[in-house]
């Protein structure tokens, strides 16, 4: 049997495309085809004055066939041949294959010797094939196949009647019942279905053939017997026979076609109505939460703990991991929503959606810029909270150290001070305090940066904020003004030794030499044992290294400090030796200084005691830096992982509309197995945030081992998040304009491919002058004057309503198919609400429910007004369909 498709690419037949051969030598079937292709030639043939007997050979010489396809077709064949020999038959045979094939159907393994041969297999195949294409190929039910839609139409038309379940073409009519019920469904008074039983299935077909040869002009094309005794009844001869009833109750289908058509928009209006409160809805509850959420995110109060702003860092962590990931997917599920929305009433020719006021996808992005820019300057404010308590935290404490140590050194030089001792001396000895005393002021000298250290730590955490400030302050305070006190207490010495410097004499050089030096040695290990002892905070390798450098250079000095030290006690040995020697008295007592040498051995020994202490400490700071480091290099291997992963994903979703070689499904299989590959990634990502989190606790702030933050990342992974479902709405829309638009997939290649072809610089965007080449290229005439000019115009302001100056690729895919398709309109509802209502202009209650579902005749009337119009005798309760047309595709409160 030959193969048929149509020419316009749609499978009508689609299940006919597979024929098995085999079926057609089963001797029932046969018979039961030859009967029901012989009645239906002879249907059509006896308009002509001629019928056939044997549909194997009275088709031979192809007269007959020629002049059959001129009455189904309506159209003259060319002139057959009169001869009688075998090539006169073939060339007529020939005339009517070309001209079925000149109608789009592909014959396979059909050839015009089978014909003229009597080949009743072939010849019943080609009969088949022609009943196909001009009885059963027209019949569409709701845009479904030719096959479909006749079951679908026998099943509608039989649902009401008992013992009918109308699922196939041999089985379900076995008993007549199904035939029976579609002529009393359109012609009740041929027939009382009520009297009929299943358990008489000759009775009920005969009666149905009796029926239909009489009254509605269908010959008998079935046998009684064949179909009840047949196994299964042969699937073309009953197609064959039922499209006969379908053609004969063609009028009455027109008004089903009308209700179908008014049920079908009246279910996308509602369903439009629907998704725009749900989206109006989810759009409040977003702005809502990002309303309430922004006031804690710019909220900067707190106590100056360390503790309360641990807190609040938990808090910020628990709010970007828990709370804002279900919102990011909100706001990409609502433009997705916004999107699918404007789509359908793009495509069903409705009104643009405008949300209400502040409730537009702009209005949301705003919202969330603010948000995620109050997000930003929060995290940021921790941070550098986190530095200034840290900073403030170890200026206290070296505060408090270096108060202590002056409070020390202060107290032992007040008791110098408070001595009286001198006023007893001999002349050597008052020599010898008044040395004393200039080394006194020379050592009260070298002290002063120590207290001005003491004043500039207490300034900045005044400039700090630190929250103990008045005691710091008070502390200061006291500090200066023992100070200025300890100036005065020296300066009155000074006098009381100046005027007894005339009764004294020099002091012996000895004691001299050993003040002088041994003070500022003695300050040098006080400065010493303050550096061993100072409290520091580094944040990377480089500078703990510094001090252990710094610190090995001191100890490079300890040969020089031990060579003065004992230079030092050679001094002291000998004075022990001149007071020996010379039995003086008194002498032994060094009167320039009050610094021992057993003073200085013990500060000495302290020293070296520190050195090793020091050393460990700066051991121990060692380690925890490389530590730190390693977690810097851990966290920049995984944060450029990371990184580059997420810009290899979005290069490759942004560069999904650059494929022009995949199918929409295609893409949208791909664009999905994206979303899969990020999802499968949130793990490394969740991974990264944890290793994040160990690099915040560890106080760590620079990484010069990656160019990526937490938060470019972050951001990153956000648009990542957002592009997919952007994507996947946006193959959705050209999927939902190419299907509803009936576009093929070569048309939407062709689209493609030039769209790609002008996009240059493949932003997804054409500029004016791309624009109009593209459209040259897909055949538009725009002519280049001033016509062509006003027509591109008018083009521009449909693609850019704007005024952007560029056509985005869904715009310019839309116009290419209003351009190119059918609409439903205004007036088609309006003239299938006019088969309703009789071609009057009003309708009535009962008219609508006759034909509409009464879910759908409920919506109707809830919304259809009272008919105005001057018609005379206007019934009672009369509706304007009219105005409840034209009000679907304007300014509608739907």
């Amino acid at each position: 049997m030959s193969r048929v498709s149509p020419r316009n690419g749609g499978d009508y037949m689609q299940q006919e495309d597979e024929w098995e051969r085999d079926l057609l030598l089963d001797p029932a079937w046969e018979k039961q085809q030859r009967k029901t292709f012989t009645a239906w030639c002879n249907s059509h043939l006896r308009k002509t004055g001629t019928s056939i007997e044997d549909i194997g050979q009275d088709f031979c010489n192809g007269l007959k066939l020629m002049l059959l396809l001129e009455v189904i077709s309506g159209e003259q064949l060319p002139k057959p041949e009169k001869g009688k020999m075998r090539f006169h038959k073939i060339a007529n045979v020939n005339k009517a294959l070309h001209f079925i094939a000149s109608k789009g159907v592909k014959l396979v393994s059909i050839g015009a010797e089978e014909i003229v041969d009597g080949n009743v297999k072939m010849t019943l195949g080609l009969i088949w094939t022609i009943i196909l294409r001009f009885t059963i190929q027209d019949i569409s039910i709701e845009e479904s196949t030719a096959k479909e839609g006749l079951l679908l139409w026998c099943q509608r038309k039989t649902a009401p009647y008992k013992n009918v379940n109308v699922q196939n073409f041999h089985m379900s009519w076995r008993n007549g019942l199904a035939l029976c019920a579609l002529i009393h469904r359109h012609r009740p008074e041929l027939i009382d279905y009520g009297s009929l039983s299943r358990d008489q299935p000759y009775e009920n077909l005969n009666l149905a053939f009796d029926i239909a040869d009489e009254h509605l002009d269908i010959p008998k094309m079935l046998d009684a017997e064949d179909m009840v005794n047949t196994v299964k009844p042969d699937e073309r001869a009953v197609m064959t026979y039922v499209s006969c009833y379908y053609h004969a109750f063609a009028g009455a289908q027109k008004a089903e076609q009308a209700a179908s058509r008014i049920c079908r928009v009246m279910d996308i209006n509602r369903g439009n109505e629907e998704r725009m409160k749900e989206y109006e809805q989810l759009t409040s509850e977003l702005l809502e939460w990002i309303r309430q959420t922004k006031p804690w995110l710019e909220d900067r109060t707190m106590d100056n703990t360390m503790m309360e702003l641990q807190a609040k860092q938990a808090e910020f962590r628990n709010y970007r991991w828990q709370h804002k990931p279900p919102k990011l997917e909100e706001k990409a599920h609502l433009e997705t929503m916004f999107n699918n929305i404007q789509t359908k009433l793009r495509v069903t020719n409705r009104p643009a959606f405008m949300p209400t006021s502040g409730k537009l996808l702009s209005d949301i992005n705003i919202a969330w810029k603010e948000l995620e820019k109050a997000e930003k300057g929060f995290e940021e404010w921790l941070l550098s909270e986190i530095m200034r308590l840290e900073r403030m935290d170890h200026l206290a404490k070296k505060f408090k150290q270096k108060c202590e140590s002056h409070d020390r050194w202060t107290d032992a030089k007040l008791l110098y001070l408070r001595n009286e001792e001198f006023r007893n001396s001999k002349l050597m000895d008052l020599k010898a305090h008044k040395k004393k005393h200039e080394a006194f002021e020379s050592e009260v000298g070298a002290h002063q940066e120590r207290v001005e250290q003491i004043t500039a730590i207490a300034n900045e955490l005044n400039s700090l904020g630190y929250y103990d400030a008045p005691a710091i302050n008070d502390r200061c305070k006291e500090i200066c003004d023992g100070w200025v006190d300890l100036g005065a207490q020296s300066q009155e010495r000074r006098q009381a030794l100046e005027e007894a410097e005339q009764m004294l004499e020099a002091v012996d050089q000895l004691h001299l030499e050993f003040a002088k030096r041994a003070a500022p040695f003695n300050n040098w290990m006080d400065g010493a044992r303050d550096d061993l002892n100072d409290v520091f905070i580094v944040h990377n390798i480089g500078e703990i290294q510094d001090l252990i450098d710094a610190h090995g250079q001191f100890k490079m000095t300890l040969g020089e400090a031990d060579k003065e030290y004992s230079s030092l006690l050679g001094l002291s040995d000998q004075v022990e030796e001149l007071v020996q020697q010379y039995n003086i008295p008194g002498a032994t007592e060094n009167p320039y200084t009050n610094i021992s040498p057993e003073h200085l051995g013990a500060l000495w020994d302290m020293v070296k005691k520190q050195i090793p202490e020091r050393d460990a400490v700066l051991h121990e700071e060692l380690e925890k830096q490389q530590c730190n480091e390693q977690l810097r290099r851990s966290f920049a291997e995984k944060a450029n992982t990371v990184g580059r992963w997420i810009e290899s994903q979005m290069d490759a979703v942004a560069n999904m509309g650059l494929e022009c070689n995949a199918t929409l499904e295609q893409q949208m299989t791909k664009v999905k197995s994206y979303g899969t590959s990020i999802q499968e990634y949130k793990p490394q990502f969740d991974e990264l945030e944890q290793m994040n989190q160990e690099v915040q606790e560890a106080l760590i702030f620079e990484n010069t081992y990656t160019e990526y933050t937490m938060e470019t990342l972050r951001v990153g992974w956000e648009q990542l998040m957002t592009s997919v479902p952007k994507s996947i709405s946006e193959i959705e829309n050209q999927i939902l304009l190419r299907d509803s638009k009936g576009i093929s997939e070569e048309q939407m290649k062709e689209y493609r491919i030039s769209f790609n072809h002008f996009d240059k610089n493949k932003s997804q965007r054409l500029e004016p002058n791309e624009f109009k080449a593209c459209l040259l290229s897909l055949g538009y005439n725009l002519r280049e004057d001033a016509q062509g000019d006003a027509d591109f115009r008018r083009i521009m302001s449909i693609v850019d309503p704007s005024c952007t100056g560029y056509v985005m690729y869904d715009a310019f895919l839309d116009y290419m198919t209003r351009e190119n398709q059918d609409k439903d309109t205004a007036d088609q509802i309006i003239e299938s609400f006019r088969v309703l209502a009789g071609d009057r202009p009003y309708i009535t209650e009962e008219e609508l429910r006759l034909e509409i579902q009464p879910e759908q005749a409920d919506y109707i009337l809830e919304r259809m007004l009272p008919y105005q119009g001057p018609e005379p005798d206007v019934p009672p309760g009369a509706l304007d369909y009219k105005s409840f047309s034209m009000a679907l595709y304007g300014q509608s409160d739907l």
